[in-house]
């Protein structure tokens, strides 16, 4: 293609490909491994130097990440003891209730487990794995239409991003939901390139199965797909058309084969939907999976913070400045701060996912200008669109956001400003050595514009590598100069271009600028040890439990979420969430899934009792499940389905994984207010034998912010207080709570509190 419209343009970065030489023909795994005969020498070894390095970042010292995310860890158990609860993605091996996420990413864990044995390094290893394929897929779909040096830019900025590094070290399902959204505009690429409607159509059904995995946010890509093959696609109006509604049908089918199945089975031969107020998928994907997140909305319901009243509305208030990361302020942006066009840029979320977000935007849109008036069909300037409006969409989204947001849903961000970095910046650089001074003074403006954002990130955390920041100041500095003269030189030469080593020089020292904050802050979150698994973040914000998406330096009292609700100052740095008082073992994780003796699980608690790791999103120390209860419960079970009910799925999974997947009755879901369970049902259980036990309190969200208020099972558990009888703890080697004790502090009733409802 002589008018360069498909092909990569020569250039510094992107020099011609050499004509392969007689006899240098590859199998496919040679060119696998040393890369094609054309290919410049170095490109292989570079490409695999990332991968390398993003395998180190996502998979190195897994093992200390314990249960991760305990709730979803729970799940992928349950899913290796019974195909009924695999296909669900149901919580318990006695399919109650499901999860609140389709089971996509708990099918890959399951499955590893399954054939590997349930253990932490079985279960992560496939969100590892997902991570480095979706660093290679980006690769490819960038090296085919910019050339080999865009495409290492791309990928290593990719593997380096903080929140990426942190999310893929967890059991969440955003890594499989990146590879694959990324693997779907591979696809589309392909479509555009080649009008072919095959890449088309399956470049929707891995955003139907990316809906599988976590519902609505696979579709906020959807508007890049949509107007980049419109626009750019071979063929007229009338055949894009008809394309894009093949693809439509295709997306449907794949979204929709598990929901469609799941609601056509009889609510009473299946699990309830977890997090949904109707028990439909399709309820769960519109509400708590969809819109809520976007309008602050549950399915139709207030969220919990409106209609949550007396005391429970302190208990939020405090929640929600806790998840601002400051007093006083906080809005409805949930765990991800005030919500705004500043979001994505600050103390909670800027040293997570905005690096590179300046010098991505100048770049992507200079890259635009210099494609000037080309064809429609232009490739570069196709993929240009695809990765631009994939940013800016995630940007507004994730910035207006008013329902829960976690900071780690930004990794869907990394992608486009990963592309757009190696895009953009090689075709600045490709006029820069064209001799154009004003695209190299473009380019050198987004370098140091980018590099003094990473001094303002970087010096917000002043005890962090406090020697990093003049580093990139003066690197951004050598770059500008650098460029600047390189470019000047360029232009006063008899013959241009020139080799431009000046330039190669500029370009080197500002990608040392660029990365070198977003590298420390990786590297950090892997030596820093256990992530904080219900909300894992990257860099100094790891060290510290990762808060509620603020700054990650407050500290719950005994029995927040799970009691009474409260924040101090932490005595030391990091020692919220790190295991440093009274024996917490993490908030949301702990514990080494692959020991098979559950006693080397527990720990002492501040009251010195032993308790079992594996919060979720537990309380303090009151939240625990103690090692002689779960003893006392299993003695028991006397042929019951279940071991015991409890309010929340958070006690649930705990006694889930401490039992080896036995099955534990989570009979509000999530929050504890899901309307699974009712008066009749429970009754029911109680008669037919397959439920004795009941554990009032504990840990996670019990009704409301964990509050004590059981939201749609108050009925039951009233019942429960009035009918059943209560379990002294003396009876399974517990300790009841004194006046003193911080169970008690605040004059609030025990977290936990054992009913035998057998009659006995």
């Amino acid at each position: 293609m002589t008018d360069g419209t498909y092909a990569p343009q020569p250039g510094v970065l992107n020099r011609p490909a050499r004509a392969p030489r007689a006899g240098t023909g590859r199998s496919r795994l040679g060119r696998l491994l040393l890369g094609a005969p054309d290919a410049p020498r170095w490109a292989r070894p570079a490409l695999w130097a990332v991968l390398v390095t993003a395998a180190a970042l996502y998979a190195y010292g897994l093992g200390a990440n314990g249960d991760a995310n305990s709730y979803y860890a729970a799940a992928v158990l349950s899913g290796t003891k019974s195909w009924t609860s695999f296909f669900f993605g149901s919580l318990d091996t006695g399919n109650f209730i499901t999860v609140d996420k389709p089971p996509v990413a708990l099918w890959l864990m399951g499955l590893s487990c399954r054939v590997f044995g349930f253990g932490t390094w079985q279960m992560l290893l496939p969100m590892a794995a997902s991570g480095v394929a979706s660093v290679a897929v980006l690769y490819s779909a960038v090296r085919r239409v910019f050339g080999y040096s865009a495409a290492t830019v791309a990928a290593l900025v990719m593997a380096l991003t903080p929140i990426t590094v942190a999310i893929t070290r967890d059991n969440n399902p955003d890594p499989v939901l990146v590879l694959l959204c990324v693997c779907a505009a591979w696809f589309l690429l392909e479509a555009v390139r080649g009008g072919r409607l095959l890449p088309l159509v399956w470049s929707a059904v891995l955003v139907g199965f990316a809906f599988n995995t976590k519902m609505l946010q696979a579709y906020i890509v959807l508007p890049a797909f949509f107007v980049t093959y419109l626009f750019a696609a071979p063929g007229g109006v009338a055949r894009r058309t008809r394309n894009m509604l093949a693809a439509g049908v295709a997306l449907v089918v794949s979204s929709g084969w598990w929901m469609v199945t799941v609601d056509s089975v009889p609510a009473a031969d299946r699990p309830f939907i977890g997090s949904s107020t109707e028990n439909s998928v399709w309820d769960l994907a519109t509400g708590y999976n969809g819109l809520a997140r976007i309008l602050g909305k549950d399915g139709g319901r207030a969220d919990t913070a409106r209609h949550a009243g007396g005391r429970t509305a302190e208990v939020a208030h405090q929640f929600a400045q806790a998840a601002a990361g400051r007093t006083g302020a906080g809005g409805r942006g949930g765990f991800g701060g005030s919500t705004g066009i500043s979001r994505l840029f600050s103390e909670q979320l800027g040293g997570q996912i905005s690096w590179l977000l300046p010098f991505a935007a100048v770049a992507l849109i200079s890259a635009l200008v210099l494609r000037g008036r080309r064809p429609r069909g232009d490739l570069r300037r196709a993929a240009l669109m695809l990765w631009g409006v994939w940013m800016l969409t995630h940007f507004v989204t994730f910035s207006y956001a008013s329902g829960t947001f976690h900071p780690y849903y930004t990794t869907m961000l990394t992608p486009s400003v990963a592309a757009s970095t190696g895009a953009g910046g090689s075709a600045l650089l490709r006029a820069a050595r064209r001799g154009a001074v004003v695209w190299a003074g473009v380019l050198a403006a987004a370098v140091l514009g980018s590099a003094a954002w990473a001094v303002v990130l970087l010096r917000r955390t002043p005890d962090f590598a406090s020697w990093l920041w003049p580093l990139i100041a003066v690197a951004a500095v050598v770059a500008v100069v650098a460029l600047l003269v390189g470019t000047a030189r360029e232009r006063r030469a008899a013959q241009p271009p020139r080799r431009g080593r000046l330039l190669l020089v500029g370009a080197s020292t500002a990608l040392v600028a660029l990365l070198a904050g977003p590298a420390a802050y990786a590297a950090d979150t892997v030596t820093a040890g256990a992530i904080q698994g219900s909300n894992p973040m990257g860099g100094p914000a790891s060290r510290t439990g990762g808060g509620f998406g603020g700054r990650s330096d407050l500290q719950p009292v005994a029995g927040d979420f799970g009691g009474r609700s409260g924040f101090r100052p932490p005595v030391a740095r990091g020692q919220y969430g790190r295991g440093a008082q009274g024996g917490f073992v993490r908030f949301g994780g702990g514990g080494d899934l692959g020991r098979a003796d559950r006693a080397d699980r527990a720990g002492v608690g501040g009251t010195g009792e032993p308790f079992l790791g594996g919060m979720g999103f537990g309380g303090g120390r009151g939240g625990m499940i103690s090692a002689q209860l779960i003893g006392y419960l299993e003695q028991r079970q006397d042929g019951a389905k279940w071991l015991v009910a409890t309010q929340n799925a958070t006690s649930a999974a705990q006694i889930i994984l401490a039992t080896g997947g036995k099955a534990a009755l989570a009979m509000g879901g999530f929050t504890g207010s899901d309307p699974a369970m009712t008066l009749t049902k429970f009754q029911q259980y109680v008669s037919a034998g397959r439920l004795r036990y009941v554990l009032a309190g504990g840990g996670g969200f019990s009704g409301a912010f964990g509050s004590g208020r059981s939201g749609g099972i108050s009925p039951v558990m009233s019942y429960v207080q009035a009918h059943c009888s209560a379990v002294p703890a003396s009876a399974y080697g517990g300790a009841a709570a004194s006046a003193t004790s911080p169970e008690r502090r605040g004059g609030t009733a025990a977290p936990q509190t054992l009913y035998d409802c057998s009659g006995e």
